[in-house]
């Protein structure tokens, strides 16, 4: 428990951001971290694996470290405010109890499904108490003990949302991705390792590709290239968490070039490909 105090900003990273020029994201994972992001203010379209989901006031978005998601903002001429928590799901194993699993609703549902909670107006109401309370206890000059509150109130933040989610149930998700998108989505996670060039996509599809990559960037806000790549390295660093080699997952994640497998890698992950799974075994 001493080192969670020691280490507590980088096993709980509390996040209240206001911005009216937000930078825009590639696709991205959590390679250690869950991720809690609620919405306040902004027109943002938000992609997570195979759904895009338009969000509202008060919607709360749960994202397991393996889920590639992105942010895509639809206009840059107003206001955004987001309350964004990334934890590490390590600490939170010890406080869970027999009855009740804490990370229940990162774990226990399909990937990729079930992302977002719609809250009641009483639910935001309550949410927002509890961020309150963790924005206090997150100050720099927060009194002694804050540490330990901080703690608190975020355990009782990850009952609030396991509740949710257990009472919604599977609700009828807003469905933003065209059918060719979502086919599309499909072929790529079941083919990463062939060849997954436009020239192929396009065929998949039956879309011509130019018509292909503008519906693609109009919902997701990226590119076919872009998310391809990141689905690649999330395959890669799977391969490489479960013993496979360097040159095996080189070829199993669709790396044909070698030296640019490892370059590509390390650009993405901040470390090459053996030093990643070295450092993973030591976990």
């Amino acid at each position: 428990m001493q080192e969670l105090y020691h280490n507590l900003h980088r096993m709980i990273n509390f996040r209240h951001a206001v911005t009216h020029d937000p930078l825009p994201l590639d696709f991205h994972q959590h390679q250690d971290h869950y991720e809690i992001y609620f919405f306040l203010t902004g027109d943002v379209h938000y992609f997570i694996e195979k759904q895009v989901y338009p969000l509202q006031y008060g919607d709360l978005l749960i994202m397991h470290s393996n889920e590639l998601h992105r942010p895509n903002f639809q206009s840059k001429k107003q206001r955004y405010e987001n309350v964004v928590i990334h934890f590490n799901p390590t600490l939170v194993k010890s406080f869970s109890s027999p009855q009740f699993n804490l990370l229940d609703c990162f774990n226990n549902r399909v990937f990729g499904e079930q992302n977002r909670m719609r809250l009641t107006p009483q639910q935001i109401d309550d949410i927002m108490k509890l961020y309150e309370r963790m924005e206090m206890y997150n100050r720099p000059q927060a009194l002694p003990g804050s540490e330990i509150l901080l703690v608190s109130a975020f355990i009782e933040l990850l009952v609030f949302i396991n509740r949710v989610f257990q009472n919604q149930g599977k609700q009828e998700e807003q469905i933003m991705i065209p059918d060719k998108l979502s086919s599309l989505f499909t072929y790529i996670d079941e083919n990463l390792d062939q060849d997954l060039s436009l020239e192929v996509l396009e065929h998949v599809v039956f879309m011509n590709r130019s018509y292909l990559c503008r519906l693609f960037k109009k919902h997701t806000g990226s590119t076919i290239h872009e998310h391809i790549l990141f689905k690649r390295i999330a395959k890669a660093k799977q391969l490489l968490r479960e013993g496979s080699t360097v040159t095996d997952t080189c070829q199993l994640a669709g790396f044909n070039d070698y030296s640019n497998f490892i370059r590509t890698f390390k650009k993405a992950v901040g470390l090459p490909p053996r030093q990643y799974q070295a450092q993973q075994r030591r976990v």
